[in-house]
């Protein structure tokens, strides 16, 4: 083992200090004359090699300050423990640039949310910041007083926890600053607000809309599929005979772009949807229209729709889009007499209420009132938990007011509610 340096931590030279050797360093006839001194004032630099063979040389005030630095460092390099500081200061936007690539993502929608949640609220307001300077308690503050909503709160947070524990893991900073932030608790809302439309509203919404949407709204009304499921529905995947429709693939907005993705919302949104005489008949009005073929092309990168193969499109032939789709949802509602703006009480924005996705929960109480095992209507509407069809999909309405009303003054026994 080779020999430890003597002089480590050495003294370095000062020019104002008065001492014999700062002299030598620093000649009197050059740097001017200073007081003699007996000891030296300059300070102390702790110089060790990290893992990589680098030697470093930290500054202290005093000797005893360097040497403790000394004997720590050389404690976690023998421990493999040492994280060098200067790994830790680069900024947010540099280590953005080294983590990003390394993320895997298997969903666009999830691609974009996370390039959303960097561009609009971390990179702001961390992007010069260096990674080892961000303190738990700033990261409160931000979180609690400036990005506003409960999920806005949970999306950006997970992207910025994602990477400061990367960067934890990869030695540039000793605490995660991200560890323990509280967001702000969903608001509550009353059951009005998340009642679905009713069959007889959603037939007055559809003398209203305009007669070439009329089929992909009862197709939607009929099955529960989502918006993506239904406007990415190839030929291939419909069997008229049995009346079925096999969910295999979607179309999503890829910031602003629509492409096919391979996969439903999750793994259990690969299933197969039975059609009522009503939904068959409105997807037989799209293949009159249209005669799609019924070939089954692959999915690639998602640049080649395959227009050609889907049943639902829109007046000119291409695919649907959501905002072209509402240009004739929202007058439609309105004629009807049903469209009310509803404020998030979150972010602050409001929307129409019914919106499209709402013929979803319509046809889930639809299967609830027909008595489906909530298994069975899970599977339908392809979610992985139950809990979640009862909780998000089947709001008591009137009639259940209604029912208690009259058990409390007629006394008549009430029905078992899940």
């Amino acid at each position: 083992m080779a020999r430890r340096a003597t002089n480590n931590p050495r003294q370095l030279r000062e020019q104002g200090c008065g001492c014999k050797a700062c002299i030598v360093r620093y000649p009197v006839e050059k740097y001017g004359d200073r007081k003699s001194r007996r000891d030296c004032i300059g300070s102390w630099q702790a110089r060790y090699r990290d893992p990589d063979g680098k030697q470093c040389g930290p500054v202290f005030p005093t000797q005893k300050e360097a040497t403790a630095h000394l004997d720590k460092v050389r404690t976690q390099v023998r421990e493999g423990t040492y994280q060098d500081p200067k790994r830790g200061s680069i900024t947010v936007d540099d280590w953005y640039v080294i983590w990003w690539p390394t993320v895997k993502v298997k969903s666009v929608t999830t691609k974009n949310r996370k390039l959303s949640a960097w561009t609009v609220h971390v990179q702001p307001k961390w992007g010069k910041r260096k990674l080892n300077t961000i303190t738990w308690l700033q990261v409160q503050d931000w979180i609690s007083n400036e990005v506003k909503g409960h999920a806005t709160q949970k999306k950006v947070l997970e992207l910025l926890r994602h990477m400061m524990v990367a960067a934890l893991r990869d030695r540039r900073i000793s605490v995660n600053p991200c560890a323990d932030i509280e967001v702000s608790p969903a608001p509550a809302r009353h059951p009005d607000e998340l009642i679905p439309p009713t069959a007889a509203q959603v037939a007055l919404i559809r003398e209203q809309l305009d007669e070439y949407y009329l089929p992909l709204v009862v197709f939607a009304e009929e099955t529960g599929m989502r918006w993506g499921e239904y406007t990415g529905l190839r030929a291939c995947n419909l069997d008229l005979g049995s009346a079925t429709v096999k969910v295999k693939e979607v179309l999503i907005d890829d910031r602003g772009k629509i492409r096919r993705k391979m996969a439903p919302k999750s793994r259990a949104g690969f299933r197969t949807v039975p059609l009522t005489p009503t939904a068959v008949a409105a997807v037989q009005t799209m293949l009159d229209k249209w005669a799609p073929a019924t070939t089954e092309t692959p999915i690639g990168d998602g640049e080649d729709l395959h227009r050609e193969e889907l049943v639902f499109r829109g007046p000119n032939g291409g695919p649907l889009t959501r905002p072209n789709f509402r240009r004739h949802w929202i007058p439609a509602i309105k004629d009807a007499g049903l469209a009310r703006l509803v404020k998030n009480e979150e972010t602050g924005r409001t929307e129409y209420w019914p919106r499209v996705h709402d013929l979803r929960h319509t046809f889930a109480t639809r299967l609830k009132d027909a008595g489906v095992p909530e298994k069975d209507v899970q599977v339908i509407m392809g979610h992985e938990r139950g809990g979640r069809v009862t909780w998000l999909y089947q709001h008591a309405g009137p009639e259940l007011v209604e029912e208690v009303r009259a058990a409390l003054v007629r006394g008549r026994p009430l029905r078992a509610v899940s």
